[in-house]
C-alpha cells in the first residue's frame, strides 16, 4: 500500500470536497481503496496468526464510506479525509479498529460507549476480579502503547448496584472500556507500520481477552 499516494488524495480531496471532484477522480479513490483493502487482508492474516480466536470481517464489507451522512450531519463536508475499518466480526466482541487520515491516524480497540447491557457485563467483571483488569491497564507495555483508558466521561456517581466505596470504582465508573494508539504520519508511510499495528493487537490483546471474557457472561 503507497499510503504516502493515499495521504496525496485525500489532501487533494479536502480541497476540493465535492461531488464533481470525486467523480473525476474516482477510479483513482477506487485503486488506492483496493489497495487499502488488500493491506488490511494482509493484516487479518498477520493477526489471526497471532490469535486463532480473533475473527476478522473482509475488509471490503467493513471499511468505512468515504461519504459523511449528511442526512444526520448537513454542515459536515460531503467526503471524509480518512480510510478505517473495524476488523472484529465476533458478535459481542472487542473491536480492533484502524484507522488513516489527515487528522488521525489510529489503532483502536475495546468498547467504545457500549450499550447499558455491555457495561453491566464489564462492571459485573470488574466486580468480581477488578484487580485483574487494573494490572493490564498498569502494566508497562500497555501505558507505553495507550497510556489508559480512553476517556469518554464517567459516571459522576456509583453505577447501579455497586457502592462509591468499592475498591474497584474508578474503574466501574467508566462508560467506555477502549484504548486508542496514535501514528505519526511518518510512521505510516515506512515499511514498519504493518509491523507496530501487529504489536499494537499483541499489546491490546489482554485487555480484549478481558472484556470478551465479560462479555461472554449474561448480564
Amino acid at each position: 500500500m503507497n499510503f504516502n499516494e493515499l495521504y496525496k488524495f485525500l489532501h487533494e480531496l479536502q480541497q476540493n470536497n465535492h461531488k464533481e471532484w470525486m467523480d473525476a477522480n474516482r477510479k483513482r479513490y477506487h485503486a488506492l481503496r483496493d489497495d487499502f483493502i488488500a493491506f488490511l487482508e494482509e493484516l487479518n492474516r498477520r493477526l489471526t496468526k497471532h490469535d486463532p480466536a480473533f475473527i476478522p470481517k473482509p475488509p471490503r464489507e467493513v471499511m468505512t464510506r468515504i461519504n459523511n451522512n449528511l442526512l444526520f450531519h448537513p454542515n459536515a463536508p460531503t467526503y471524509k479525509d480518512n480510510f478505517g475499518a473495524d476488523l472484529e466480526a465476533g458478535k459481542e466482541q472487542a473491536s480492533f479498529y484502524v484507522h488513516v487520515g489527515l487528522g488521525e491516524n489510529i489503532a483502536a480497540g475495546g468498547f467504545y460507549k457500549p450499550p447499558n447491557d455491555y457495561l453491566k457485563r464489564i462492571r459485573a467483571a470488574i466486580d468480581y476480579d477488578g484487580e485483574r483488569l487494573q494490572a493490564i491497564i498498569t502494566d508497562p507495555t500497555f501505558k507505553q502503547y495507550f497510556g489508559e483508558l480512553l476517556d469518554t466521561g464517567k459516571l459522576k456517581t456509583a453505577p447501579k448496584g455497586y457502592s462509591q466505596d468499592h475498591p474497584h470504582i474508578e474503574l466501574l465508573r467508566h462508560k467506555s472500556f477502549a484504548v486508542a494508539r496514535y501514528f505519526e504520519p511518518e510512521t505510516v508511510v515506512s515499511d514498519k507500520y504493518m509491523d507496530e499495528l501487529v504489536e499494537t493487537f499483541k499489546a491490546m490483546q489482554p485487555l480484549r481477552n478481558y472484556l470478551n471474557q465479560a462479555m461472554s457472561v449474561e448480564g
